[in-house]
């Protein structure tokens, strides 16, 4: 009577490849998502000969129609310092505001949120497409 075990193989699965291609996945998705702009206004931004970088508290934009949104949120000129003023009560630093106008827009309005911006405390960027 043999009572002992018989030593079966264990098949396995080589997993070395995968672990390469998840982890090419992942700084590829890692990469692309620090790339991505919140911005899904589509503005045609003026060009400069340097570009303008400075740490996003809040983005405004100024479309070609004169409308300005916070992210966006289409709020009309007259609520702007109230709702501006609710983003930049939460900063602890001065706050940078950056100004994402439409190259074709009036530059009196760019100007007005610009005086809310300073009325505020903050310091407006305005944003701008290098050469």
């Amino acid at each position: 009577m043999n009572i002992r075990k018989k030593l079966r193989a264990h098949p396995e699965m080589h997993n070395g490849a995968l672990n390469d291609i998840l982890f090419i996945l992942l700084l590829f998705f890692l990469i692309v998502s620090t790339l991505a702009n919140p911005n899904v206004i589509k503005v045609a931004n003026p060009k400069a000969k340097a570009d303008t970088k400075a740490k996003q508290t809040v983005v405004i934009t100024v479309d070609q129609s004169q409308q300005i949104y916070i992210g966006s949120e289409q709020i009309p000129l007259e609520q702007l310092e109230m709702k501006l003023g609710q983003f930049l009560s939460k900063e602890t630093e001065k706050p940078s505001v950056v100004i994402n106008g439409d190259s074709t827009a009036h530059l009196g309005t760019a100007i007005q949120v610009m005086q809310v911006i300073k009325k505020l405390g903050a310091t407006p960027v305005m944003a701008v497409n290098p050469n």
